[in-house]
């Protein structure tokens, strides 16, 4: 059995022993008084942070993939993030993979057990084709989840680089990984619901990883997403504003150079600011690997 004994996440929080007899206005304070207290608490670990971001970018650069691993609502987090990188970046579902325990299912309703296998983890990497050339992030925010700490255990079995976030120092979770991001924002407003600051610091995290990795990928010119899909309306019209920004062109031009481009945001912004036609500019990003000014520089 797992000993919770001592872990800040499941302590009560001595701000909130009378939360029951709050008014809504005095519970949204204090619930928003401890959430800078999440923020904060990531200050000191942003270096364990960064190089968990280079670890990333190194292993997708070289074809491998970024994928998550969690239980709950640290599970439900990391599929989030992993989602929301094929219409942000414009790169394939394959690339970052978000793996809940007990699947699917999971996403909506709580499946008893799974985040108590000590194997399932491993079984499910394994369906994926789990290789050395991938990074694997474990997520538990008391960082004692079995389904986790086995499943980090088995990636590094297969070569993989591993990180652990959790929200307790010296965590299981962090001592089978090749690096441990521990974020300690303190016990919670409602003791022992890490859907709250624990949840908040594991998302944040996870927007700095995926984010900056991508931005290493090539995936942002300045700090505009020149990768983003147009799968919409609205996304569509972010496009051309994005062609507008990044080369100060008027709106007629970014719809002409994105339907030489084929769409293809990236490529329309070399075209303008480079002078190229599309076939061009497709070719200077392809040597850039996708990095805009580098595109631009050698175009020149």
């Amino acid at each position: 059995m797992i000993d919770l004994t001592g872990l800040s996440t499941e302590s009560r929080n001595p701000e909130t022993v009378d939360l029951d007899e709050m008014t809504p206005l005095e519970i949204a304070r204090v619930m928003n008084r401890e959430d800078a207290r999440a923020v904060q608490s990531i200050t000191e670990v942003l270096p364990a942070v960064a190089r968990a971001i280079t670890w990333a970018t190194e292993a997708l650069r070289a074809g491998g993939r970024l994928i998550y691993l969690g239980a709950g609502t640290s599970g439900r987090l990391g599929v989030l993030d992993a989602a929301e990188c094929p219409p942000t970046f414009g790169v394939s579902p394959d690339l970052v993979v978000g793996l809940i325990a007990g699947g699917e299912g999971a996403l909506l309703t709580a499946v008893e057990g799974a985040e108590d296998s000590e194997t399932l983890a491993a079984e499910e990497l394994d369906a994926i084709g789990l290789g050395a050339a991938d990074i694997v992030v474990g997520l538990a925010a008391s960082g004692r989840t079995p389904y986790v700490v086995h499943g980090l255990r088995h990636a590094r079995s297969r070569g993989c680089k591993t990180v652990a976030i959790a929200c307790n120092r010296n965590s299981a979770i962090g001592a089978e990984a090749d690096l441990a991001i521990e974020a300690v924002p303190g016990p919670e407003v409602l003791t022992g619901s890490t859907r709250l600051k624990a949840g908040t610091v594991q998302k944040l995290v996870l927007n700095m990883i995926s984010t900056a990795t991508m931005v290493g990928l090539g995936k942002a010119y300045q700090n505009l997403m020149v990768d983003v899909q147009q799968t919409n309306e609205k996304l569509t019209v972010r496009g051309q504003n994005i062609v507008m920004e990044a080369t100060g062109c008027d709106r007629a031009t970014a719809v002409d150079a994105l339907q030489e481009a084929a769409g293809h945001v990236k490529t329309a912004v070399v075209m303008v600011l480079g002078g190229m036609d599309a076939k061009r500019a497709r070719r200077a990003l392809e040597a850039s690997k996708g990095h805009v000014r580098a595109a631009l520089a050698a175009g020149h």
